[in-house]
């Protein structure tokens, strides 16, 4: 069943019950109310008939006066209202004429020791009247004079008559019955419609995303019900979805630019060195030229091993399946030795190597990894810096040590150094296409700063350069990210 039918359902049994409720607590309300006005009105009658009953003769005693009840019977009947009268041995004295009723000796006792008693309906079982072809309410009251009781007297009127204005009341409200489920019924229906219009939003909308339309919005008034609520999550996790799907997509691209890349760099070196081995096999390469032939496979295969290494590298570190062993030593020498290492590159790009450092460095980290580290971000340096200056800063801080590297190459723009630390990222792919550079190294450099509990920030400006500072923390105060460590 469609919820639209269900919240229908819902409303309307909610509306009938609440409206049965009320009705039947207002039909007993206004039929004990008709009763007891009926029952009052017939006591009234009663009382005063006792006393009039009796009229004095003309030696001064008292006799029952029946012409005078006849005539007030006569008056009485547009009322429908009827009186019988007992004497006290329990002998109807009044109406002469007509059915002759004898109240059970119960009944005229309890009357007669001063008791009155009330009958809704004589016909029905246990009354305390006999039945009577019309079913009638009515009221036994003692009949007396002064404390001397002389029998019992009867009021009633017809059931039916009585009845005729609950019965009344009983069409009024089955009318307000039916205008409450009219009015209930189009109320709910819109109330329904309202509801399941705003899960029919949620629902087309889900179907635009799992499509992959990810420029959904759900329209809702902020925190007004559950389901604007809902709506509001909804948009919060499109946008998530959005910004997850734009990185993936980013990702992917950088993916197969990596995949072209590596195919070029792949297929150069592979290239020379199927051909030299070609020339070797058939004699084709002179002998005076063979040392540098068998140089130039040496330094292709390196280029290869490179590639190959620094995404096994990165395999490894991304997935915490490398061993850092830490301990505490001169960063100052290390960096003399990677100044060693560097300084040809530097000098094919005319770039300048310029270390300020103080003699003693002490850091907490793993010697190699933290080689590995610098050396990355310094040819990086070198890449992108042409005729220049790249100065290597070092210093200790609060419970740290920090080290920047500082070019005056190309620079990034705010984009580019947003995803700079990110696999097969590359600032400048034309540039470093050609070089054997995969796009791994940064991604390198920021997997192993995090997992030595480190931090690395990047500002750059285009045209101006970049500095890149790393920072390691001493033993005991290391800044561990997700749980690493």
């Amino acid at each position: 069943m469609k919820l639209l039918y269900q919240h229908l359902l819902s409303f309307l049994f909610l509306i009938i019950i609440s409206v049965s409720i009320i009705g039947y607590s207002e039909i007993n309300y206004i039929t004990e109310q008709v009763y007891a006005q009926n029952y009052k009105k017939m006591e009234d009658y009663a009382s005063s008939v006792g006393k009039i009953a009796l009229t004095e003769d003309r030696t001064g005693a008292l006799v029952f006066n029946s012409a005078f009840l006849d005539q007030l019977q006569f008056v009485l009947h547009s009322d429908d209202l009827h009186i019988r009268m007992f004497d006290s041995q329990n002998e109807q004295i009044y109406p002469k004429a007509g059915p002759d009723l004898r109240l059970s000796k119960r009944v005229f006792d309890l009357v007669t020791g001063g008791r009155e008693i009330r009958i809704k309906n004589n016909n029905q079982d246990g009354s305390s009247f006999g039945r009577t072809k019309d079913a009638y309410t009515g009221v036994l009251i003692p009949w007396t004079n002064g404390k001397k009781v002389l029998g019992v007297i009867w009021v009633g009127s017809r059931v039916k008559n009585v009845e005729q204005s609950i019965n009344m009341a009983k069409r009024n409200l089955v009318n307000a019955l039916v205008i409450t489920l009219i009015i209930g019924l189009l109320l709910s229906f819109l109330l329904s419609y309202y509801s399941t219009n705003k899960i029919k939003r949620l629902s087309r909308a889900t179907k635009k995303v799992a499509a992959g339309d990810f420029d959904v919005k759900i329209q809702s008034n902020q925190g007004k019900d559950e389901i604007d609520q809902l709506a509001d999550n909804f948009n919060q996790m499109v946008v998530a979805l959005k910004k997850s799907d734009t990185e993936i997509k980013t990702q992917e691209k950088r993916r197969d630019q990596f995949m072209a890349d590596a195919a070029h760099e792949m297929r150069t070196p592979l290239t020379t060195i199927n051909g030299i081995l070609e020339g070797l096999q058939y004699d084709a390469i002179p002998e005076e030229a063979k040392p540098k032939s068998i140089a130039l496979m040496r330094r292709e295969t390196k280029r290869l091993i490179r590639l190959v290494n620094e995404n096994l590298d990165y395999e490894k570190i991304r997935n915490n399946q490398i061993m850092l062993v830490k301990t505490v030593f001169n960063a100052n020498n290390l960096l003399k030795d990677i100044k060693l290492q560097l300084e040809p590159n530097a000098k094919k790009a005319n770039d300048e190597l310029c270390f300020d450092l103080p003699d003693d460095l002490p850091i907490y980290a793993d010697r190699d990894r933290f080689t590995q580290i610098l050396v990355n971000l310094i040819q990086n340096a070198i890449q992108f810096t042409q005729n220049g200056e790249i100065i290597i800063k070092g210093k200790r801080g609060k419970h740290c040590t920090i080290v920047s590297v500082t070019d005056n190459g190309i620079g990034m723009s705010q984009d580019q150094v947003k995803y700079i630390f990110e696999r097969f990222f590359k600032a400048d792919p034309s540039r470093a296409r050609g070089t054997g550079e995969s796009g791994l190294g940064l991604a390198i450099v920021s997997s192993l700063v995090k997992q030595h509990g480190g931090t690395i920030t990047v500002a750059s400006t285009p045209g101006k350069g970049s500095t890149f500072t790393v920072t390691i923390f001493d033993q005991g105060h290391e800044q561990f990210v997700g749980g690493q460590g």
